[in-house]
């Protein structure tokens, strides 16, 4: 028996099958929730159909196990499929398939200290009749005799001080697998606790243990979304990394200059540099430099808050320790070496306020000159603070420059929730709870004052271009507000939930994303005169896109994702895209990416799945592809030669397109595995790519199809011109100082215009 995840199995539209485990020549095992209960799952055989394709409608099943676990580490088979055991909570199942023989064991009874024998994923041995099971005190068991409900016997095996999240029996039966919080793999001997290897240092929690085929390799999946491939040795081989999966992303979604790589939380303490074009992880850089403890309950220090200055120059990130009596913060100052290629430490700033830093940003201005660049943090102390760049005065200081606070701020001791600047950099924006202030950037003086009550500040940013003069606020209590700077007044606002307002740096575009959980009219108030828009159920309604001069949205995407939003970003892009509809022009130079409360993260594109694969832009010759080879290397020459000899005869090559690569096979070689759509969809791309379509000729060979066409006609015509003009050539002749002169006709003229136009330099080499 093998796992199958390959199918979708339902009868008629009620059954959903959650995953398949095995399956036989005839029959597939599938855990699916019992009818009328969510929370309650069994294990069914379902016998197949003989019928092509991805899905199948099975149309006979029988229960095999009631009351099993959802996840499938819950469920193994053993000695070539002759039993099945399952585990939850406290008890152990065994069915025996060709006895029809159920047994249960129960650890409720066994008495321990303080422990929690909780099972929670279970292996059976290859050969031999042993189940190892995984508990939630960190020990594992190993049954035996469980064919006798009462002379069944267990030994313990224990290392891990915590959960085991997984087991796996090598192919042989000799040793056993485990992996657990720790980050350490554990290799058991011969089911002795005395005798076991260890591989540490794994970088997170193990969730998954596979075994090769062979036995050669031993894959593990990790809590952060990453793939570890180990010898039989245990020893490392590969690392399959993609965007690490974290806790919890406090960062938010942050674009870094100089890479336009996406920046987040990712191992504890660092901080990840993704690039989204390639789906792989450029480097990881440890803010905090402290060995993380996988314990549960002890406070660690996390990394909360990432600001880059505007050409990725400096990088400012804050750090904080929860504590029960006040927090431990840290303000680090990171100045990006060209030698290097990596950002080294500059200044470390010890609670740079008294409370929680709640948001960071830099004016966004020219680098060039020191003194315009400006960091500004805003705290729950009720203050913003201003940090510039000073020369240190020091001479035994290793940095030339260090950063101090110049300015602080505060409006009615009110908590500070939100700060950003102009796109000029002239004014700065701070929202104190209900409250928005524009202070001066160069006096800090505070110019107006903009308020919609009811509710607190949630977002606030500024208008880009040609709609610098606005500032857009969003409150917790549902209103989008549009504030006009040189009028001091509102200009707009609209009854939403935004949860995340994302301006496009290179364009007047923002991008909203509004939760509301009933249905409601959008309306929006224009110079204090209050209009409807339309009805809509904004429940469905989660992102739509604005100028902050319109008050209309001209873009909203409905059923965007199940899950609640939680950050997003634009992303630059490389070069422009080209966008058909006027709809779509705020997606021409930036695409927005959605980071969901699940860490899946989303973008919105113009184009199909299948358009992404095949772009006609990327389509390659086959020669770019073949091994360098002496008869490719002399093929290459004479093509070369051939080719230059065409160009000086003045003729047109055209290209076939068999001689053309496959843009699906040149895809599937560049794209990474762990992202490539199902095999089934990837097959008609390539054929299509192979064949050839009568229709579509090329521009150059329908040009010389119409002017051959056109030619012969005009020689027919000429033809019965030639007559009446040769007898009258014949009638008439002119003689002119003694010389006969004989007038040529048209189809004579145009046969000597095209000998005139051969090249007869060939005639040279001989």
């Amino acid at each position: 028996m093998d796992g199958i995840p390959i199918k979708t199995f339902t009868v008629g539209s009620k059954l959903l099958a959650l995953y398949a485990l095995a399956s036989s020549e005839d029959s597939v095992f599938v855990v699916i929730p019992k009818s009328g209960e969510r929370d309650t799952f069994q294990l069914v055989s379902v016998k197949l159909t003989k019928a092509a394709g991805q899905d199948l409608e099975a149309k006979e099943l029988s229960v095999v196990l009631h009351g099993v676990g959802a996840s499938p580490k819950s469920i193994a088979f053993g000695r070539e499929g002759e039993y099945v055991a399952s585990v939850k909570d406290l008890n152990l199942q065994v069915y025996f398939f060709k006895q029809k023989q159920l047994n249960r064991f129960s650890l409720s009874a066994v008495k321990t200290k303080g422990g929690n024998n909780h099972f929670t994923c279970v292996a059976c041995h290859p050969t031999e009749d042993c189940i190892a099971t995984g508990h939630a005190d960190g020990k594992i068991r190993l049954w035996r005799n469980f064919y006798h409900k009462k002379e069944y016997t267990f030994s313990t095996l224990h290392w891990h001080h915590d959960t085991v999240m997984d087991l796996a029996f090598s192919i042989e039966g000799t040793s056993l697998l485990s992996g657990g919080v720790e980050s350490v793999l554990v290799l058991w001997h011969n089911g002795s606790d005395c005798r076991k290897d260890f591989l540490p240092r794994l970088g997170s929690p193990i969730e998954y243990i596979s075994m090769s085929s062979d036995g050669a390799l031993c894959c593990t999946l990790h809590t952060d979304n990453r793939i570890t491939i180990i010898n039989s040795n245990l020893r490392f081989s590969k690392c399959i990394q993609g965007l690490i999966k974290t806790m919890d992303v406090k960062t938010g979604l942050v674009v870094d200059p100089r890479t336009k790589a996406l920046v987040l939380n990712g191992e504890p303490g660092h901080l990840q540099f993704y690039c989204l074009q390639s789906d792989q992880q450029l480097f990881s850089l440890d803010i905090v430099q402290r060995q993380y403890i996988h314990q549960a309950g002890l406070k660690q220090t996390d990394l909360v808050k990432v600001a880059f200055s505007a050409q990725g120059k400096w990088l400012a990130t804050v750090e904080e320790r929860d504590e029960v009596t006040d927090p431990e913060l840290q303000l680090k100052l990171w100045f990006y070496d060209e030698e290097t290629q990596s950002f080294k430490l500059n200044t470390r700033i010890n609670m740079p306020h008294e409370d929680h830093v709640t948001d960071m940003c830099f004016r966004d201005m020219d680098e060039l000159e020191d003194d315009s660049l400006i960091l500004v943090t805003a705290g729950r102390d009720c203050v913003f603070k201003v940090w510039v760049m000073v020369e240190d005065t020091d001479p035994e200081a290793q940095q030339s420059v260090s950063w101090n606070c110049d300015f602080v701020g505060s409006y009615h001791n009110y908590q500070a929730t939100n700060c950003c600047f102009s796109e000029d950099g002239s004014v700065l924006a701070v929202s104190f709870e209900e409250t928005v202030t524009v202070w001066d950037s160069v006096t800090w003086d505070l110019k107006c004052t903009f308020c919609h009550p009811p509710g607190k500040i949630r977002n606030i940013c500024f208008g880009r271009l040609t709609c610098s003069k606005y500032l857009i606020g969003a409150t917790d209590h549902g209103f989008l507000c549009c504030w006009n700077l040189l009028s001091c007044a509102l200009e707009w606002s609209a009854h939403l939930n935004i949860l995340v307002l994302q301006p496009d740096p290179l364009s007047e575009y923002i991008a909203a994303v509004s939760w509301l959980s009933k249905e409601s009219s959008q309306l929006l108030f224009h110079r204090n005169i209050s209009f409807q828009v339309c009805s809509l159920d904004w429940n469905t309604v989660k992102v739509f896109v604005f100028k902050p001069n319109e008050p209309r949205p001209i873009y909203i995407q409905r059923n965007l994702c199940k899950e609640k939003i939680q950050l997003a970003a634009f992303i630059p892009r490389d070069e422009p895209e080209t966008v058909g509809s006027e709809k779509y022009l705020w997606l021409r130079r930036s695409q927005l990416f959605f980071l969901t409360d699940t860490q899946e993260l989303m973008t919105l594109s113009t184009k199909s799945l299948e358009e992404r694969l095949t772009p006609s832009s990327k389509q390659l010759a086959v020669e770019e592809s073949l091994p360098v080879t002496p008869f490719s290397l002399l093929l290459g020459k004479h093509r070369c030669q051939q080719s230059q000899q065409d160009i000086d005869l003045g003729k047109r090559v055209v290209q076939n397109k068999h001689e053309q690569d496959s843009p699906a096979v040149k895809e599937l070689l560049h794209t990474p595995a762990h992202v490539l759509p199902s095999a089934s969809f990837l097959c008609p791309i390539f054929i299509n790519s192979l064949l050839i379509s009568k229709e579509n000729k090329s521009a150059e060979v329908a040009a010389d199809e119409v002017e051959m066409e056109s030619e012969k006609a005009e020689d027919e015509s000429d033809e019965e011109r030639d007559i009446t003009e040769m007898e009258q050539e014949d009638t008439s002749p002119m003689e002119l100082l003694g010389e006969m002169t004989c007038k040529l006709s048209k189809s004579q003229e145009k046969e000597l215009r095209k000998i005139r136009k051969t090249d007869y330099s060939w005639i040279s080499a001989f």
